[in-house]
């Protein structure tokens, strides 16, 4: 059974930093592009980075510049480096791929 796993998240002060992972199990991973989403408080589900197959980025304005994202197809992980956190960044973050999502985990900010 395919699962997307994610870790990471947790509480830190704004300006501070989390690295979100995401690892998959019986999936193809290493040819598949992975897509991170985060849930805001009150809001819908919303796309914020991708990264191809072959390890590509590409970002949503409100984190560009400030989120990196990367992937190790040895361990089947992709990985979401967070830095420059906001309190506006506080939500549930989300990996996905094709018709697969993680549980979430909780990134929360604080001023």
């Amino acid at each position: 059974q395919v699962q997307l796993v994610e870790s990471g998240g947790g509480s830190v002060q704004a300006g501070g930093s989390l690295r979100l992972s995401c690892t998959a199990s019986e999936f193809d991973f290493s040819h598949s592009a992975i897509y991170w989403y985060r849930q805001l408080p009150g809001s819908a589900r919303e796309w914020i980075v991708g990264i191809t197959s072959t390890g590509i980025p590409e970002y949503d304005d409100p984190v560009r510049g400030r989120f990196t994202a990367s992937r190790d197809n040895a361990r089947n992980t992709a990985y979401l480096q967070m830095d420059k956190l906001k309190p506006e960044d506080t939500g549930v973050y989300y990996c996905n791929s094709d018709l697969w999502w993680g549980q979430g985990t909780q990134v929360t900010v604080s001023s």
